[in-house]
C-alpha cells in the first residue's frame, strides 16, 4: 500500500486523530495538536508507538523525562511507557504508527474531546 506523501498529508490533516491505514501488525495514524494543547498522558500496554513530527514543536514526555519535540525529530515509545506530547505556540502536525493496530480502521476524531469521549464510551 503506497500512502504518498505523508509528511505534506499530515501538514493538511487538521484532526486530532485520522487513522491513515491498517494493517495485520502497524497502522498509520495522523494527528494534529492545536497550539499549546497536548496528546494527554497515556499508556498503551500492548502497542509499541512511533511519532514523527511533520510540523510545529513542543514537548516529548517519556516516564517523566521531557525532550523538546521539533521538526524532524522519531521518538519511539515502547509498550508501557507513560508518554505525552505537548505542542508549543505553534500546535503538532505528527504521523504516528501503532503496533499492533491501535484504532478501528477509518477512526476520525476532529477534536481530543470527541477523542476522550469515544474512548471514554469503549
Amino acid at each position: 500500500m503506497h500512502l504518498g506523501n505523508i509528511l505534506d498529508q499530515a501538514k493538511q490533516n487538521d484532526n486530532f486523530r485520522t487513522v491513515l491505514a491498517t494493517g495485520d501488525n502497524v497502522q498509520v495514524v495522523l494527528m494534529s495538536i492545536p497550539p499549546n494543547g497536548e496528546i494527554g498522558e497515556e499508556v498503551h500496554p500492548d502497542n509499541d508507538q512511533i511519532l514523527l513530527l511533520a510540523e510545529g514543536g513542543g514537548t516529548a514526555v517519556l516516564d517523566g523525562k521531557e525532550k523538546p519535540f521539533e521538526p524532524g525529530d522519531l521518538v519511539l515509545v515502547p509498550a508501557g511507557t507513560k508518554h505525552n506530547f505537548v505542542a508549543g505556540a505553534s500546535g503538532l502536525k505528527v504521523v504516528t504508527t501503532y503496533s499492533p493496530p491501535h484504532h478501528a480502521e477509518g477512526t476520525v476524531h476532529a477534536t481530543k474531546a470527541e477523542a476522550d469521549a469515544a474512548e471514554a464510551a469503549e
